[in-house]
């Protein structure tokens, strides 16, 4: 196949050459590490289109999977105040899934291509929610743990080299801070409750602490795609990086709360200032993944009744576009 060739910038001039030539190549990796952004009608490597469209609509479908388990806490929150909050947060999942896949679309795939890869089983999500959230301190839980573990992933997605991704995440991360706080702030009022609210977020930790250090993803040496990921800077640091930082900035954190960490390997160490910790249940991990969780069949028949229930909206606006056209016409 041959397409426009691209000049010494990297863009595209006029002239036919081979669609991934060395020089083509070379020339987009040049500009990769020029930190340039690659936007949606530059010329990229066909491997790196599919790598971004396998991330980011793996990571729109997180977001909306993802409004689930908190979404089964909306009429039980505790207060009027926690469940608007918790409204809130639910509503900018949402918001984050739409930001997402149209980041996807730019790359030349369809939404509804995303969804039926989704609905089939074809395309993935987070594992992490795949879980249960028992009580009312798991929904703190996820918010400090599971939207810090996202946060810690994110920050450097605002860095990405493709602009229309690097973009998006700007403001998801910001919403996320706030997902991150509101989700320390009930953890913090259980801790300094009864003993039994205590007792509750104790418990929420031993579950939630394991799956939330796998959001990282597989240990660097099992990792199929972080090495040319990281080449062409979609990641900016490796799963086992993220997966450190995450947990030395967390500690400290569960100590202010006076809760303990459900990891008996756990130690500072003074020399590299970071911590030790224990080996992870890589099995439980991909055993979730490839669809044996505890929630996995529920969540995916939620959403599949979802979009069967909607059905009628999209026919509906679908029909009006298309009336509207032709009064236009």
């Amino acid at each position: 196949m041959y397409t426009q060739g691209l000049d010494q910038q990297g863009k595209e001039p006029q002239g036919l050459q081979p669609r991934e030539s060395a020089e083509r190549l070379t020339a987009f990796q040049a500009r990769i590490d020029a930190e340039e952004k690659i936007e949606a009608k530059d010329w990229m490597p066909e491997a790196y289109r599919r790598t971004l469209v396998r991330q980011i609509s793996q990571h729109a479908h997180s977001e909306i999977i993802g409004m689930q388990p908190e979404g089964n806490w909306l009429t039980r929150a505790p207060t009027l105040r926690r469940k608007c909050i918790l409204l809130a947060k639910v509503q900018d999942e949402a918001g984050h899934g739409l930001y997402l896949y149209s980041a996807a679309e730019t790359l030349g795939t369809s939404r509804d291509q995303m969804v039926a890869d989704l609905l089939s089983g074809k395309a993935k999500y987070s594992s992490i929610f795949n879980y249960p959230t028992l009580t009312w301190a798991d929904i703190g839980t996820i918010g400090w743990l599971v939207d810090g573990a996202a946060i810690m992933n994110q920050i450097p997605l605002c860095r990405c080299s493709y602009g229309p991704y690097a973009r998006a995440m700007v403001r998801i991360c910001k919403e996320e801070s706030f997902h991150q706080r509101q989700g320390f702030d009930i953890m913090l009022a259980l801790s300094r409750g009864s003993a039994a609210q205590k007792a509750m977020a104790q418990d929420a930790l031993n579950r939630w602490w394991w799956p939330s250090i796998m959001m990282f993803g597989p240990s660097d040496k099992d990792s199929k795609h972080s090495a040319q990921s990281m080449a062409w800077k979609i990641k900016r640091f490796s799963n086992d990086e993220l997966r450190q930082k995450f947990i030395d900035v967390t500690v400290p954190q569960a100590d202010f709360l006076g809760l303990k960490v459900p990891d008996d390997e756990l130690e500072f160490d003074q020399e590299t200032a970071h911590y030790r910790f224990g080996e992870i249940d890589w099995q439980e991990f991909y055993d979730v993944l490839a669809g044996n969780g505890p929630c996995n069949r529920e969540r995916m028949q939620v959403r599949r009744n979802a979009h069967q229930g909607g059905a009628w909206v999209r026919e509906a606006a679908q029909a009006y576009a298309e009336k509207h056209a032709a009064q236009a016409a």
